[in-house]
Protein backbone atom coordinates (compact mmCIF):
# COMPACT_ATOMS: atom_id res chain seq x y z
CA UNK A 1 0.00 0.00 0.00
CA UNK A 2 2.43 2.67 1.00
CA UNK A 3 5.04 1.71 -2.03
CA UNK A 4 2.53 1.49 -4.65
CA UNK A 5 0.69 4.92 -3.64
CA UNK A 6 3.19 6.90 -1.58
CA UNK A 7 6.81 6.09 -1.52
CA UNK A 8 8.01 4.19 -4.77
CA UNK A 9 9.04 6.84 -7.13
CA UNK A 10 6.46 6.08 -9.59
CA UNK A 11 3.98 6.28 -6.63
CA UNK A 12 0.65 7.20 -7.31
CA UNK A 13 1.32 10.62 -5.27
CA UNK A 14 4.44 11.27 -7.05
CA UNK A 15 2.79 11.56 -9.93
CA UNK A 16 0.43 14.19 -8.59
CA UNK A 17 3.22 16.38 -7.37
CA UNK A 18 3.99 16.33 -10.79
CA UNK A 19 0.90 16.63 -13.06
CA UNK A 20 -0.53 20.04 -10.70
CA UNK A 21 2.04 22.41 -12.32
CA UNK A 22 6.00 23.99 -12.30
CA UNK A 23 4.82 26.85 -10.33
CA UNK A 24 3.80 23.93 -7.13
CA UNK A 25 5.94 20.96 -8.01
CA UNK A 26 8.65 21.67 -5.90
CA UNK A 27 5.76 22.02 -2.64
CA UNK A 28 5.30 18.07 -3.09
CA UNK A 29 1.75 18.47 -2.56
CA UNK A 30 -0.03 15.22 -3.92
CA UNK A 31 3.19 13.31 -1.47
CA UNK A 32 1.95 15.70 1.58
CA UNK A 33 -1.36 15.24 1.36
CA UNK A 34 -1.05 11.58 0.74
CA UNK A 35 0.60 11.48 3.42
CA UNK A 36 -0.97 12.98 5.76
CA UNK A 37 -4.14 11.17 5.15
CA UNK A 38 -2.60 7.97 5.68
CA UNK A 39 -1.52 9.34 9.22
CA UNK A 40 -5.24 10.28 10.25
CA UNK A 41 -6.75 6.65 8.41
CA UNK A 42 -4.23 4.50 11.25
CA UNK A 43 -4.64 7.57 14.23
CA UNK A 44 -6.86 5.65 16.45
CA UNK A 45 -9.57 8.43 17.21
CA UNK A 46 -13.21 8.20 16.73
CA UNK A 47 -13.84 9.19 12.94
CA UNK A 48 -11.69 7.26 10.41
CA UNK A 49 -9.77 9.17 8.20
CA UNK A 50 -9.73 13.30 7.20
CA UNK A 51 -11.71 16.50 6.04
CA UNK A 52 -10.75 18.04 3.27
CA UNK A 53 -9.67 21.21 5.42
CA UNK A 54 -7.49 18.91 7.98
CA UNK A 55 -5.70 17.68 4.73
CA UNK A 56 -5.29 21.55 3.79
CA UNK A 57 -3.91 22.22 7.06
CA UNK A 58 -1.35 19.69 7.34
CA UNK A 59 -0.15 19.08 3.64
CA UNK A 60 0.96 22.90 2.58
CA UNK A 61 1.26 26.86 4.66
CA UNK A 62 -0.75 29.70 4.65
CA UNK A 63 1.51 31.38 1.79
CA UNK A 64 -0.07 28.36 -0.75
CA UNK A 65 -3.70 28.29 -2.03
CA UNK A 66 -5.90 25.75 -0.60
CA UNK A 67 -7.16 25.34 -3.80
CA UNK A 68 -4.30 23.58 -5.09
CA UNK A 69 -4.84 21.31 -2.33
CA UNK A 70 -7.78 20.50 -3.24
CA UNK A 71 -6.88 19.46 -6.65
CA UNK A 72 -4.17 17.41 -5.39
CA UNK A 73 -6.67 15.74 -3.71
CA UNK A 74 -9.17 14.56 -6.16
CA UNK A 75 -6.23 13.81 -8.46
CA UNK A 76 -5.13 11.06 -5.82
CA UNK A 77 -8.85 10.06 -5.98
CA UNK A 78 -8.03 8.48 -9.06
CA UNK A 79 -4.47 7.60 -8.84
CA UNK A 80 -3.90 5.53 -5.46
CA UNK A 81 -5.05 2.34 -5.38
CA UNK A 82 -6.26 2.42 -2.06
CA UNK A 83 -7.45 5.77 -0.79
CA UNK A 84 -11.20 5.82 0.13
CA UNK A 85 -14.13 8.09 0.51
CA UNK A 86 -17.21 8.16 2.68
CA UNK A 87 -19.06 10.80 2.62
CA UNK A 88 -16.82 14.31 3.50
CA UNK A 89 -13.75 12.31 4.85
CA UNK A 90 -11.38 10.40 2.72
CA UNK A 91 -8.94 7.72 4.07
CA UNK A 92 -6.87 4.48 3.32
CA UNK A 93 -7.64 1.06 3.79
CA UNK A 94 -6.71 -2.67 2.67
CA UNK A 95 -9.13 -2.58 -0.14
CA UNK A 96 -8.45 -0.92 -3.61
CA UNK A 97 -9.74 1.84 -4.93
CA UNK A 98 -12.72 1.33 -7.21
CA UNK A 99 -12.27 4.92 -9.14
CA UNK A 100 -8.19 3.72 -9.59
CA UNK A 101 -9.18 -0.01 -10.74
CA UNK A 102 -11.41 1.74 -13.19
CA UNK A 103 -9.30 4.16 -15.05
CA UNK A 104 -6.48 0.98 -15.26
CA UNK A 105 -8.99 -0.98 -16.66
CA UNK A 106 -10.18 1.55 -19.40
CA UNK A 107 -6.21 2.47 -20.06
CA UNK A 108 -5.93 -0.89 -21.37
CA UNK A 109 -9.47 -1.49 -23.49
CA UNK A 110 -8.32 -1.90 -27.37
CA UNK A 111 -10.57 -0.50 -30.00
CA UNK A 112 -11.93 -3.28 -31.38
CA UNK A 113 -13.83 -3.96 -27.90
CA UNK A 114 -15.32 -0.57 -28.14
CA UNK A 115 -16.23 -1.50 -31.92
CA UNK A 116 -17.73 -4.30 -30.75
CA UNK A 117 -19.62 -2.87 -28.27
CA UNK A 118 -20.85 0.15 -30.74
CA UNK A 119 -22.46 -2.33 -33.12
CA UNK A 120 -23.89 -4.27 -30.62
CA UNK A 121 -25.42 -1.11 -28.91
CA UNK A 122 -27.05 -0.01 -32.57
CA UNK A 123 -28.33 -3.48 -33.12
CA UNK A 124 -30.39 -3.47 -29.78
CA UNK A 125 -31.67 -0.01 -31.14
CA UNK A 126 -32.84 -0.92 -34.73
CA UNK A 127 -36.06 -2.51 -35.17
CA UNK A 128 -36.70 -3.28 -38.53
CA UNK A 129 -39.79 -3.28 -40.68
CA UNK A 130 -40.57 -0.13 -41.75
CA UNK A 131 -36.52 0.00 -43.47
CA UNK A 132 -34.05 -2.80 -44.96
CA UNK A 133 -31.50 -1.78 -42.60
CA UNK A 134 -27.71 -2.30 -43.29
CA UNK A 135 -25.57 -1.82 -40.55
CA UNK A 136 -21.79 -0.34 -41.25
CA UNK A 137 -21.87 -1.49 -44.99
CA UNK A 138 -19.63 -0.25 -47.68
CA UNK A 139 -20.00 -2.25 -49.76
CA UNK A 140 -22.87 -1.77 -52.76
CA UNK A 141 -22.41 -4.88 -54.14
CA UNK A 142 -23.78 -6.05 -50.93
CA UNK A 143 -26.87 -3.67 -50.93
CA UNK A 144 -30.02 -5.06 -52.66
CA UNK A 145 -31.38 -2.92 -56.03
CA UNK A 146 -34.52 -3.17 -55.05
CA UNK A 147 -37.97 -1.08 -54.40
CA UNK A 148 -38.08 -1.56 -51.02
CA UNK A 149 -36.90 1.31 -49.01
CA UNK A 150 -33.61 0.88 -47.49
CA UNK A 151 -31.43 2.63 -44.50
CA UNK A 152 -27.69 2.44 -44.31
CA UNK A 153 -26.10 2.97 -40.84
CA UNK A 154 -22.55 4.00 -41.67
CA UNK A 155 -20.02 4.75 -39.40
CA UNK A 156 -18.96 7.95 -40.28
CA UNK A 157 -20.48 10.59 -42.96
CA UNK A 158 -18.49 9.65 -45.56
CA UNK A 159 -19.77 11.36 -48.88
CA UNK A 160 -17.54 8.97 -51.63
CA UNK A 161 -19.13 6.09 -49.74
CA UNK A 162 -22.59 7.55 -49.84
CA UNK A 163 -22.61 8.62 -53.56
CA UNK A 164 -20.87 4.86 -54.36
CA UNK A 165 -24.26 3.13 -52.87
CA UNK A 166 -26.63 5.25 -54.05
CA UNK A 167 -24.72 4.88 -57.73
CA UNK A 168 -23.78 1.25 -58.10
CA UNK A 169 -25.19 -2.32 -57.29
CA UNK A 170 -21.67 -3.97 -57.23
CA UNK A 171 -20.16 -3.54 -61.11
CA UNK A 172 -23.33 -2.43 -62.22
CA UNK A 173 -25.13 1.11 -62.36
CA UNK A 174 -27.70 0.79 -59.41
CA UNK A 175 -31.36 1.31 -60.76
CA UNK A 176 -33.62 2.31 -57.62
CA UNK A 177 -31.57 5.08 -56.60
CA UNK A 178 -34.03 6.91 -54.48
CA UNK A 179 -34.82 4.42 -52.35
CA UNK A 180 -31.55 4.59 -50.39
CA UNK A 181 -31.56 6.73 -46.74
CA UNK A 182 -28.24 7.22 -44.69
CA UNK A 183 -27.74 7.33 -40.76
CA UNK A 184 -24.22 8.50 -39.80
CA UNK A 185 -22.88 9.77 -36.49
CA UNK A 186 -21.91 13.78 -35.61
CA UNK A 187 -18.63 13.82 -34.90
CA UNK A 188 -18.70 16.85 -32.36
CA UNK A 189 -20.53 14.04 -30.25
CA UNK A 190 -19.08 11.12 -30.25
CA UNK A 191 -16.09 11.27 -27.76
CA UNK A 192 -18.15 11.88 -24.85
CA UNK A 193 -20.05 8.53 -26.63
CA UNK A 194 -16.65 6.59 -26.46
CA UNK A 195 -15.92 7.83 -23.25
CA UNK A 196 -19.21 6.11 -21.80
CA UNK A 197 -18.21 2.67 -23.96
CA UNK A 198 -14.80 2.64 -22.18
CA UNK A 199 -16.43 3.10 -18.90
CA UNK A 200 -18.83 0.43 -19.54
CA UNK A 201 -16.45 -2.09 -20.59
CA UNK A 202 -13.99 -1.32 -17.79
CA UNK A 203 -16.97 -1.90 -15.32
CA UNK A 204 -17.93 -4.99 -16.87
CA UNK A 205 -14.26 -6.02 -16.12
CA UNK A 206 -14.63 -5.24 -12.60
CA UNK A 207 -17.40 -7.21 -12.00
CA UNK A 208 -16.55 -10.24 -13.37
CA UNK A 209 -12.71 -10.04 -11.60
CA UNK A 210 -12.86 -12.60 -8.52
CA UNK A 211 -9.60 -11.84 -7.61
CA UNK A 212 -10.08 -8.20 -6.26
CA UNK A 213 -10.22 -7.97 -2.85
CA UNK A 214 -13.92 -6.20 -3.05
CA UNK A 215 -16.36 -5.75 0.26
CA UNK A 216 -19.72 -6.55 -1.12
CA UNK A 217 -20.90 -2.26 -0.53
CA UNK A 218 -18.00 -1.74 -3.15
CA UNK A 219 -19.59 -4.90 -5.85
CA UNK A 220 -23.07 -3.31 -4.93
CA UNK A 221 -21.46 0.44 -6.36
CA UNK A 222 -20.42 -1.17 -9.08
CA UNK A 223 -23.78 -3.10 -10.25
CA UNK A 224 -25.46 0.73 -9.71
CA UNK A 225 -22.73 2.09 -11.67
CA UNK A 226 -23.28 -0.38 -14.27
CA UNK A 227 -27.49 0.04 -14.58
CA UNK A 228 -26.68 4.02 -14.41
CA UNK A 229 -24.30 3.75 -17.28
CA UNK A 230 -26.37 1.25 -19.57
CA UNK A 231 -29.20 3.52 -19.57
CA UNK A 232 -27.31 6.64 -20.59
CA UNK A 233 -25.83 4.86 -23.50
CA UNK A 234 -29.30 3.67 -25.26
CA UNK A 235 -29.66 7.77 -24.97
CA UNK A 236 -26.06 8.40 -25.71
CA UNK A 237 -26.43 6.25 -29.02
CA UNK A 238 -29.41 7.84 -30.39
CA UNK A 239 -27.44 11.73 -29.62
CA UNK A 240 -24.62 10.70 -31.72
CA UNK A 241 -26.50 8.61 -34.41
CA UNK A 242 -28.46 11.89 -35.81
CA UNK A 243 -27.72 12.75 -39.00
CA UNK A 244 -30.08 11.65 -42.09
CA UNK A 245 -28.94 11.79 -45.39
CA UNK A 246 -30.77 11.12 -48.54
CA UNK A 247 -30.34 11.37 -52.30
CA UNK A 248 -31.29 14.56 -54.11
CA UNK A 249 -31.40 15.95 -57.27
CA UNK A 250 -28.51 18.04 -56.60
CA UNK A 251 -26.35 15.46 -54.80
CA UNK A 252 -27.00 14.39 -51.12
CA UNK A 253 -29.87 16.48 -48.36
CA UNK A 254 -28.82 16.00 -44.98
CA UNK A 255 -31.35 16.40 -41.93
CA UNK A 256 -30.60 16.47 -38.25
CA UNK A 257 -33.02 14.48 -35.99
CA UNK A 258 -32.07 16.70 -33.02
CA UNK A 259 -31.41 15.94 -29.34
CA UNK A 260 -33.65 13.20 -28.28
CA UNK A 261 -36.79 13.68 -25.67
CA UNK A 262 -35.99 12.26 -22.70
CA UNK A 263 -37.40 9.11 -21.09
CA UNK A 264 -38.60 8.14 -25.04
CA UNK A 265 -37.92 4.81 -25.80
CA UNK A 266 -38.23 4.60 -29.67
CA UNK A 267 -36.20 2.68 -32.18
CA UNK A 268 -34.04 4.66 -34.24
CA UNK A 269 -34.76 3.38 -37.69
CA UNK A 270 -38.90 3.75 -36.64
CA UNK A 271 -37.43 7.55 -35.46
CA UNK A 272 -35.58 7.98 -38.38
CA UNK A 273 -38.87 6.64 -40.98
CA UNK A 274 -40.99 9.22 -38.90
CA UNK A 275 -39.05 12.03 -39.33
CA UNK A 276 -39.15 11.48 -42.98
CA UNK A 277 -43.03 10.77 -43.35
CA UNK A 278 -43.03 14.49 -41.18
CA UNK A 279 -41.11 15.98 -44.05
CA UNK A 280 -42.27 14.37 -46.79
CA UNK A 281 -39.93 12.80 -47.91
CA UNK A 282 -41.46 9.18 -47.45
CA UNK A 283 -45.51 8.89 -48.16
CA UNK A 284 -48.06 6.53 -46.89
CA UNK A 285 -50.85 8.13 -48.48
CA UNK A 286 -51.34 9.98 -51.76
CA UNK A 287 -53.77 12.71 -53.02
CA UNK A 288 -55.64 11.63 -56.26
CA UNK A 289 -55.10 15.50 -57.31
CA UNK A 290 -51.69 15.60 -56.36
CA UNK A 291 -51.17 12.81 -59.14
CA UNK A 292 -53.16 14.35 -61.58
CA UNK A 293 -51.55 17.62 -60.90
CA UNK A 294 -47.93 16.06 -61.02
CA UNK A 295 -47.90 13.33 -63.40
CA UNK A 296 -50.34 13.90 -65.73
CA UNK A 297 -50.47 18.04 -65.90
CA UNK A 298 -50.12 19.25 -69.83
CA UNK A 299 -50.40 15.45 -70.37
CA UNK A 300 -53.54 12.83 -71.91
CA UNK A 301 -52.21 9.96 -70.37
CA UNK A 302 -48.90 8.14 -68.53
CA UNK A 303 -48.22 4.57 -68.02
CA UNK A 304 -48.44 3.68 -64.05
CA UNK A 305 -45.73 1.72 -64.25
CA UNK A 306 -43.75 4.38 -65.09
CA UNK A 307 -45.32 6.55 -62.33
CA UNK A 308 -44.81 4.21 -59.96
CA UNK A 309 -40.79 3.39 -60.70
CA UNK A 310 -40.13 7.42 -61.45
CA UNK A 311 -40.39 7.94 -57.11
CA UNK A 312 -38.19 5.05 -56.44
CA UNK A 313 -35.50 5.90 -59.37
CA UNK A 314 -34.99 9.48 -59.46
CA UNK A 315 -33.31 11.09 -56.73
CA UNK A 316 -35.16 14.30 -54.96
CA UNK A 317 -38.68 12.61 -55.74
CA UNK A 318 -41.19 12.30 -52.89
CA UNK A 319 -40.81 8.00 -51.86
CA UNK A 320 -44.29 6.19 -51.40
CA UNK A 321 -43.54 3.75 -48.44
CA UNK A 322 -44.97 0.85 -50.28
CA UNK A 323 -46.38 0.49 -53.98
CA UNK A 324 -50.05 0.08 -52.24
CA UNK A 325 -49.64 3.32 -51.56
CA UNK A 326 -50.22 4.53 -55.44
CA UNK A 327 -52.38 1.80 -56.26
CA UNK A 328 -54.32 3.20 -53.41
CA UNK A 329 -54.40 6.59 -54.66
CA UNK A 330 -54.99 5.73 -58.18
CA UNK A 331 -57.72 3.38 -57.22
CA UNK A 332 -59.49 6.69 -55.31
CA UNK A 333 -58.55 8.33 -58.61
CA UNK A 334 -60.57 6.73 -60.86
CA UNK A 335 -63.39 6.29 -58.47
CA UNK A 336 -63.84 10.08 -58.32
CA UNK A 337 -63.28 10.78 -61.57
CA UNK A 338 -60.44 12.69 -61.37
CA UNK A 339 -59.02 10.58 -63.99
CA UNK A 340 -59.21 6.96 -65.65
CA UNK A 341 -57.17 4.05 -66.48
CA UNK A 342 -56.79 2.24 -69.01
CA UNK A 343 -55.00 0.53 -71.78
CA UNK A 344 -52.98 1.88 -75.17
CA UNK A 345 -54.55 0.34 -78.37
CA UNK A 346 -52.02 1.07 -81.51
CA UNK A 347 -51.21 4.95 -80.10
CA UNK A 348 -54.46 5.65 -79.07
CA UNK A 349 -55.34 5.99 -75.32
CA UNK A 350 -58.35 3.83 -74.48
CA UNK A 351 -60.33 4.46 -71.10
CA UNK A 352 -61.46 0.84 -69.16
CA UNK A 353 -62.60 2.41 -66.10
CA UNK A 354 -63.81 6.07 -64.95
CA UNK A 355 -65.63 6.94 -61.99
CA UNK A 356 -65.68 3.38 -60.56
CA UNK A 357 -63.76 0.39 -58.86
CA UNK A 358 -60.71 -0.06 -61.11
CA UNK A 359 -58.44 -2.92 -60.74
CA UNK A 360 -54.42 -1.73 -60.91
CA UNK A 361 -51.97 -3.78 -62.45
CA UNK A 362 -48.81 -1.94 -63.16
CA UNK A 363 -48.63 -3.85 -66.19
CA UNK A 364 -46.51 -2.85 -69.16
CA UNK A 365 -49.90 -1.00 -71.41
CA UNK A 366 -51.86 -0.11 -68.30
CA UNK A 367 -52.16 3.78 -68.18
CA UNK A 368 -53.55 6.44 -66.48
CA UNK A 369 -55.70 8.89 -68.91
CA UNK A 370 -56.67 12.46 -68.25
CA UNK A 371 -60.50 13.02 -66.78
CA UNK A 372 -61.21 14.99 -70.34
CA UNK A 373 -60.59 12.11 -72.56
CA UNK A 374 -62.40 9.11 -70.34
CA UNK A 375 -65.34 11.75 -69.94
CA UNK A 376 -65.35 12.18 -73.57
CA UNK A 377 -64.81 8.72 -74.31
CA UNK A 378 -67.78 7.93 -72.02
CA UNK A 379 -70.33 9.95 -73.87
CA UNK A 380 -69.46 8.01 -76.85
CA UNK A 381 -69.86 4.93 -75.10
CA UNK A 382 -73.51 6.17 -74.19
CA UNK A 383 -74.49 6.30 -77.82
CA UNK A 384 -72.81 3.65 -79.20
CA UNK A 385 -72.98 0.88 -76.50
CA UNK A 386 -69.23 0.25 -76.62
CA UNK A 387 -66.45 0.86 -73.81
CA UNK A 388 -63.64 2.70 -75.34
CA UNK A 389 -64.70 2.90 -78.96
CA UNK A 390 -64.44 5.56 -81.21
CA UNK A 391 -68.34 7.33 -81.83
CA UNK A 392 -69.76 6.63 -84.93
CA UNK A 393 -73.14 7.90 -86.54
CA UNK A 394 -75.70 5.87 -86.66
CA UNK A 395 -77.09 4.91 -90.27
CA UNK A 396 -80.21 4.46 -89.20
CA UNK A 397 -83.06 4.25 -86.16
CA UNK A 398 -81.22 1.47 -83.61
CA UNK A 399 -83.49 -1.01 -83.01
CA UNK A 400 -84.96 -1.12 -79.65
CA UNK A 401 -83.75 -4.41 -77.43
CA UNK A 402 -86.57 -5.47 -74.65
CA UNK A 403 -86.15 -7.12 -71.53
CA UNK A 404 -85.17 -11.22 -72.19
CA UNK A 405 -84.13 -10.28 -75.48
CA UNK A 406 -80.56 -10.80 -77.46
CA UNK A 407 -79.26 -9.15 -80.88
CA UNK A 408 -77.41 -11.31 -83.41
CA UNK A 409 -76.70 -8.75 -86.15
CA UNK A 410 -79.10 -6.20 -86.82
CA UNK A 411 -82.12 -9.05 -86.00
CA UNK A 412 -83.26 -9.01 -82.13
CA UNK A 413 -84.02 -12.70 -81.00
CA UNK A 414 -86.07 -13.74 -77.79
CA UNK A 415 -83.48 -15.40 -75.72
CA UNK A 416 -84.08 -16.71 -71.78
CA UNK A 417 -80.77 -16.05 -70.74
CA UNK A 418 -77.40 -18.05 -69.79
CA UNK A 419 -77.41 -19.87 -65.90
CA UNK A 420 -73.73 -20.94 -66.67
CA UNK A 421 -70.96 -19.41 -68.38
CA UNK A 422 -68.05 -21.52 -69.69
CA UNK A 423 -65.02 -19.24 -71.35
CA UNK A 424 -61.87 -20.57 -72.12
CA UNK A 425 -59.01 -18.28 -73.85
CA UNK A 426 -55.68 -17.12 -74.33
CA UNK A 427 -54.51 -14.14 -72.65
CA UNK A 428 -52.35 -11.74 -74.80
CA UNK A 429 -49.72 -9.99 -73.22
CA UNK A 430 -50.76 -6.61 -71.76
CA UNK A 431 -54.20 -7.40 -71.65
CA UNK A 432 -54.55 -8.82 -67.82
CA UNK A 433 -56.18 -5.32 -65.90
CA UNK A 434 -58.43 -5.43 -69.03
CA UNK A 435 -59.83 -8.97 -68.24
CA UNK A 436 -60.84 -7.88 -64.59
CA UNK A 437 -63.30 -6.09 -65.22
CA UNK A 438 -65.06 -9.04 -67.15
CA UNK A 439 -64.21 -10.88 -63.93
CA UNK A 440 -66.30 -8.09 -61.86
CA UNK A 441 -68.91 -8.21 -64.06
CA UNK A 442 -69.48 -11.85 -63.73
CA UNK A 443 -69.15 -11.87 -60.43
CA UNK A 444 -72.08 -9.72 -60.19
CA UNK A 445 -74.07 -12.01 -62.29
CA UNK A 446 -73.81 -15.24 -61.14
CA UNK A 447 -72.49 -16.48 -57.33
CA UNK A 448 -70.04 -18.89 -57.61
CA UNK A 449 -67.05 -18.63 -60.13
CA UNK A 450 -64.00 -21.13 -60.61
CA UNK A 451 -61.32 -20.20 -62.44
CA UNK A 452 -58.81 -22.63 -64.01
CA UNK A 453 -55.44 -20.58 -64.61
CA UNK A 454 -52.44 -22.94 -67.26
CA UNK A 455 -49.73 -20.59 -67.68
CA UNK A 456 -46.91 -22.22 -70.05
CA UNK A 457 -44.01 -21.12 -72.96
CA UNK A 458 -42.10 -19.77 -69.62
CA UNK A 459 -40.25 -21.37 -66.35
CA UNK A 460 -40.57 -20.40 -62.63
CA UNK A 461 -38.37 -21.43 -60.15
CA UNK A 462 -39.74 -23.27 -57.04
CA UNK A 463 -38.76 -20.59 -54.72
CA UNK A 464 -40.67 -17.88 -56.42
CA UNK A 465 -44.07 -19.94 -57.07
CA UNK A 466 -44.15 -20.74 -52.85
CA UNK A 467 -43.09 -16.91 -52.12
CA UNK A 468 -44.94 -15.16 -54.84
CA UNK A 469 -47.58 -16.74 -56.32
CA UNK A 470 -48.55 -19.63 -53.28
CA UNK A 471 -48.23 -16.82 -50.56
CA UNK A 472 -49.99 -14.38 -52.73
CA UNK A 473 -53.30 -16.33 -52.92
CA UNK A 474 -52.90 -17.58 -49.03
CA UNK A 475 -52.96 -13.68 -48.29
CA UNK A 476 -56.27 -13.33 -50.03
CA UNK A 477 -57.95 -16.31 -48.44
CA UNK A 478 -58.47 -18.41 -51.68
CA UNK A 479 -57.59 -21.99 -51.21
CA UNK A 480 -55.50 -23.09 -54.67
CA UNK A 481 -55.38 -27.06 -56.11
CA UNK A 482 -52.19 -27.36 -57.67
CA UNK A 483 -52.97 -29.02 -61.07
Amino acid sequence: MLGQDITDTDAGSKKVDVSLGNAYRGLNLGSRAAAALFLYSFSGGHERGAALGEVKRCATTLENPASVVAEAVEQLKGRLFYLQSSGDRYFFSNQPNINRILLTKIENIKEKEITSLEQTLLKDCIQGGRFKVFIWEENPANIHDSEELKLMVLKKGDASVMENLVKNKGQTPRVYRNTIFFLYPMESERSGFVNMIRTKIAYDYIEQDKGLNLSEEQRKEIRKELKKIEGGLREAIRRVYRIVAMPHREGMKDIDLGIPTFGEDQKIDHEVYDKMRTDGEILERIVPLVIKEKYLSGRNYLPTEQLYQSALKTPGETRPARRGVIEDGIVEGVRKGIFGIGEMEGDRPICRYFKEDAPVAFSDHEILIAEEICRQQREREDITGGRGQPYQEPTGPAPVIGEGEKRTGTTVLPGKGKDRVTLRFTVPKGKVASIMGVMNFLQSKFGDIEIELIASEGNISEQDYEDKIREAFRQMGIEVEDG
